[in-house]
């Protein structure tokens, strides 16, 4: 009993990292986006977006600075993107000087994009 607990206590001392969240998600290649995570109401660039190539077409891989991330598909059928996995939905709203919108749950991602 007495060394498992000794055990357990270093295991815990180990995980004394810090717990400080970066102030802005930095992807190798990725691209700075504007966003809103969990609600928030103003909307800021600390998100960053990656673009890979598929068999399904182009995903979106979104960032977000507390290591969470989104994956989204890009459509070509006027859509814009869809979500890509998750049982949530993207909602697309297009904005001004080819942005739009993209909400999935309490998230909000500004993405360049061509609106027709």
């Amino acid at each position: 009993m007495r060394i498992s607990s000794l055990a357990l206590a270093l295991l815990l001392a180990s995980c004394g990292g810090s717990s400080k969240v970066p102030e802005r998600a930095e992807v190798e290649g990725g691209e700075e986006i504007t966003c809103a995570l969990a609600g928030a109401p103003d909307a800021k660039p600390v998100c960053a977006v990656e673009r890979n190539a598929s068999a399904y077409g182009l995903i979106l891989i979104i960032h977000h600075p507390n290591g969470g991330f989104r994956r989204l598909l890009v459509t070509t059928d006027g859509r814009g993107v869809i979500a890509a996995d998750g049982a949530e939905n993207a909602i697309v709203k297009p904005l001004d000087k080819g942005l739009i919108e993209v909400s999935i749950g309490g998230d909000r991602y500004r993405l360049p994009a061509t609106v027709k």
